[in-house]
């Protein structure tokens, strides 16, 4: 009896074609494949490109793959984010981001970047408050001093920043809503600057990141006098929280840095490079290296990264409207 060739083709096919799906390796090689660029919105030497730089080296040795750095800066971080949100979504531009990546847009009618919704979340990598300080000088030594002048003299008193719509800025604001004061910002390009003036008693108080902050206060050209967390920081463990020394649980103004994708980077690539950060994070040499420089790793999950942003986009959306913040 003859038999058909038609079944054991088709059988042979099915194999073949099996093969070929239980192997996609084959067709497509593990991510990542090449270099992947990360590009930091602040200039060389700056917080958040010392904290990018040893991210990108200890990553990048974790992915089995080169990290490439390269500086952006401009607009308050601005140019560098909408260079990483016109990149292709494919995982190989990242941006290190900052909480400045919200608020920088918000008060900037120039750009319409939104952290909220033109990228991926990758993993916010470590956070830090902000120091209230004091000019040796000023009548005022303690915070509740600074609060009390400031109510008795409505925009008499200046208290200094790294710019409009910094995180220092806005935390300057969001005391003179709760507290109910009026303190006059003056804004600098960058701490250094106000710290000149500060410690000239040419501008009473300022808003400090807290790694800008450390040295200033360890050599005695200020005074801190409040922390901008919920917690105090070993590193001026003296120093009381605003919410300690003014009665005021609800004040937070926070530092942080995070990685994000181009919004549509597939999901699986986003949780690749995340695995990596909470690998890198959760390594005890590295929280105690960040710790020394000032930061507390963190390292979420992407999910957990965007539930952070979001909040931290409506509460600063709220405040620089009310306040009518806008860059010249």
């Amino acid at each position: 009896m003859k038999l058909s060739v038609l079944p054991h083709l088709a059988l042979t096919l099915s194999f073949a074609l099996g093969g070929v799906g239980l192997s996609p390796a084959l067709a497509e090689p593990a991510y990542p494949v090449k270099p992947i660029s990360m590009i930091i919105p602040q200039g060389p030497g700056g917080g958040s490109d010392t904290l990018g730089r040893y991210v990108a080296e200890r990553v990048g040795k974790i992915l089995n793959q080169t990290i490439v750095v390269e500086n952006r800066p401009g607009a308050a971080g601005v140019l560098g984010a909408e260079a990483v949100k016109r990149s292709p979504p494919d995982g190989y531009t990242m941006l290190l981001g900052a909480i400045d990546t919200i608020t920088a847009p918000l008060v900037n009618p120039a750009t319409t970047l939104n952290a909220a919704t033109d990228f991926e979340p990758i993993s916010q990598l470590a956070q830090s408050p902000n120091v209230w300080v004091l000019s040796p000088g000023f009548e005022g030594k303690t915070m509740r001093d600074l609060v009390r002048i400031a109510g008795e003299r409505p925009n008499q008193i200046d208290f200094a920043s790294s710019g409009v719509g910094s995180m220092q800025h806005l935390g300057g604001e969001l005391l003179n809503q709760m507290a109910g004061i009026q303190l006059s910002h003056v804004p600098y390009k960058g701490g250094p600057a106000g710290f000149s003036d500060v410690i000239g008693g040419r501008v009473p108080s300022m808003v400090s990141g807290f790694q800008g902050a450390l040295a200033q206060v360890g050599s005695g050209n200020v005074v801190a006098v409040a922390i901008t967390d919920t917690k105090r920081w070993d590193a001026m463990k003296d120093v009381p929280t605003v919410a300690e020394a003014l009665d005021l649980p609800e004040y937070v103004a926070m530092n942080w840095q995070g990685l994000f994708f181009p919004v549509g980077t597939p999901k699986e690539r986003v949780d690749i490079v995340a695995d990596a950060v909470r690998q890198l994070m959760s390594d005890p040499a590295v929280q105690k290296t960040l710790a020394e420089l000032g930061y507390e790793p963190i390292g979420n999950t992407p999910d957990e990264f965007r539930k952070v942003i979001s909040a931290e986009h409506e509460k600063w959306t709220q405040l620089i409207e009310k306040a009518g913040i806008q860059v010249q």
